[in-house]
């Protein structure tokens, strides 16, 4: 009886030994009897215990590989070291099992062989600026090779890239020396502009300043010529209006005497007296004299006419007597 105990104990146990379970995103290998049979994926499944195990627990998710640097040649004789990342994933369990003794450092020696034969090919400055051509090109290179060991390889990216210190020096001074023409050309191109800027601005400000001497000439021009034709059209109304009130001859001859006055006082050397103005004054005074008007005056005497003297502000020359005869 315990034997019978015993042995259903075991045979318990091993049927629980035979329940897997398998975690999302992976995938397990199994072999019966030491030959592949088959692929779990992930959830609940049972196997025979003792003739079937699992043969290899595989990993789908995508995973990265960084590669150590390694010393690559390029077409120039420049040695330098490189390092690369590969993102991959196991895209077929089987094969990523039973294709290749070590698939990962597989990966690591095909990877290091490709990055020397394309770099190989480049010289130094096509390298350094060249790193999507030479990424794309081993992507394709080690999708294909991997296939037969069931991986997906979706990206190459080279790390860094690591030249030997006398070409890093000899690369720092070329682009310092690149920095300080770009520099120097800036500087140059910004006086230039300032320059153009600055001429014409000067320019400008000479033409506007031209455009308002004119425009103030016009102004000018234009007040002086409203001026004289609001005089002469103030003078002509005064002859019009004196042409209306129909002044006689005798009034008119006596505006025309006050106006001699008025040139008399004046400080000009000469008087002009027109022909009209003297004879009129004569006939008045003839007139004056019949009808007793006023004192008599004696043809012979002479009136002298005093003249300003020297005028210290217009510095003029002394003007001379003007003697006039009123009774000519």
């Amino acid at each position: 009886m315990p034997g019978l105990i015993i042995a259903a104990v075991i045979v318990v146990l091993l049927l629980v030994s035979g329940i897997k379970i398998v975690p999302q995103s992976y995938m397990y290998v199994l072999e019966f009897l030491g030959k592949y049979d088959k692929t779990w994926d992930s959830g609940l499944h049972f196997m025979i215990p003792v003739l079937t195990r699992i043969s290899k627990r595989v990993s789908i998710k995508e995973q990265v590989a960084d590669f150590p640097p390694q010393p690559v040649i390029t077409k120039d004789n420049v040695t330098m070291q490189i390092d690369t990342v590969v993102y991959y994933r196991v895209v077929d369990p089987k094969l990523f099992a039973y294709g290749a003794e070590n698939p990962i450092l597989a990966l690591g020696n095909l990877t290091a062989t490709t990055l020397r034969n394309l770099v190989g090919e480049l010289e130094l400055d096509e390298t350094l600026t060249s790193r999507d051509i030479i990424n794309a090109k081993m992507q394709n290179i080690l999708d294909e090779a991997t296939d037969p060991w069931g991986i997906k390889v979706g990206r190459v990216e080279l790390k860094n890239i690591i030249p030997p210190k006398d070409i890093q020096e000899s690369m720092e001074k070329q682009m310092k020396a690149e920095r300080e023409k770009r520099q120097t050309l800036l500087e140059a191109e910004a006086h230039k502009q300032a320059s153009v800027t600055r001429a014409e601005g000067d320019k400008q400000a000479l033409i506007l300043k031209a455009e308002a001497d004119r425009d103030a000439a016009i102004a000018r021009a234009t007040g002086q010529a409203e001026s004289i034709r609001l005089v002469y059209e103030a003078e002509a109304k005064g002859i019009e209006a004196l042409k209306n009130a129909k002044m006689d001859e005798a009034v008119m001859t006596l505006k025309k005497l006050d106006a001699l006055k008025s040139l008399g006082d004046g400080r000009a050397t000469k008087i002009i007296v027109p022909t009209e103005l003297a004879s009129s004054a004569s006939d008045i005074t003839f007139k004056s004299e019949m009808f007793g008007l006023g004192e008599p005056i004696d043809k012979s005497e002479k009136k002298v006419i005093p003249v300003a003297k020297k005028d210290v502000c217009c510095d003029e020359p002394e003007r001379t007597e003007v003697t006039k005869n009123l009774m000519a």
